[in-house]
């Protein structure tokens, strides 16, 4: 009885940590939305800095434009952002056995109304305003990680199968 009872609880860990993933880094994107607008334009700029650095190593001599590089940085930043909680959604879905092959399908739902959302919620930071465009971007990011996840799911099941065959 208590055996049962310990590996129920595990159980339960295992299948609430992905989750706590999932809202940890929404918490962090939250986080990263709420910056006025001249403290997050502040850190892209230095991530920016750091890009044109590298840049300048591979091909020296390059003409970059800070603010073209820093408009390309802050939309990647939204890209893989929403790359990364999809994946993280998907992988919290994955022990879920009543949504069948429609998991892609919540993961992406999920990302897309914190997406709206956010962007909602950047109408009340100082300097900052809802962008459409972003919400499409964070979506595409999305949609990339759950193709990536969904692939490697395969390759690694096909993986594991071909070793059982063997």
């Amino acid at each position: 009885m208590r055996v049962e009872k310990t590996i129920s609880v595990n159980q339960k860990i295992k299948s609430l940590l992905p989750w706590v993933f999932v809202f940890l880094w929404m918490f962090l994107i939250f986080n990263l939305s709420a910056q006025p607008a001249s403290q997050s334009n502040s850190l892209s700029l230095g991530v920016t800095d750091k890009v044109i650095e590298t840049l300048n190593k591979i091909k020296p001599g390059a003409d970059l434009n800070m603010e073209d590089v820093n408009h390309v940085v802050r939309k990647n930043a939204h890209f893989f952002a929403y790359l990364i909680l999809a994946v993280l959604s998907l992988n919290a879905l994955r022990n879920g056995d009543k949504l069948g092959g429609k998991k892609w399908l919540v993961a992406l739902g999920i990302c897309v109304l914190f997406a709206a959302s956010d962007e909602f919620h950047q109408r009340f930071v100082p300097g900052r305003g809802p962008q459409v465009k972003d919400v499409f971007i964070d979506s595409s990011g999305a949609l990339l990680g759950i193709m990536i996840y969904t692939a490697v799911n395969k390759i690694l099941k096909r993986k594991a199968s071909n070793k059982v065959a063997n």
